[in-house]
């Protein structure tokens, strides 16, 4: 495998005395006059916009660790993840989150402990 030329690891440690050291290629002033409008906006063209509801997606703290499984999956629903682009496996994580919550959801409810 090739080496890629423009990877560079930092400790945090290093990063901090980049940053103490005024060592930015941003250009805060730049970043600073952008309105909050300007900001959705080009937030909407890189990503599209948020779809209602995403702050109740929002996991505060660690999320919790993952494990390596293999696990079998129909090749047309792989293909539509992949498709999708870099993260895909974080997506199809995301799609299994969100259906064990709403299971976890329906039998809280059952219980009447909402």
């Amino acid at each position: 495998m090739r080496k890629k030329e423009n990877i560079a690891s930092f400790t945090a440690d290093e990063i901090d005395a980049k940053l103490a050291a005024g060592e930015s290629r941003t250009d805060w002033a730049k970043a600073d006059a952008l309105s909050e409008a300007e900001i959705e906006r080009l937030a909407d063209e890189d990503e599209g916009p948020m779809p209602d509801g995403w702050e109740k997606t929002v996991i505060i703290g660690l999320p919790p660790g993952k494990d390596a499984i293999k696990l079998r999956i129909d090749r047309d629903v792989l293909e539509w993840f992949r498709q999708t682009g870099k993260g895909y496996q974080t997506r199809m994580n995301a799609v299994l989150r969100a259906f064990v919550k709403s299971r976890q959801s329906d039998a809280s409810e059952r219980l009447g402990n909402t």
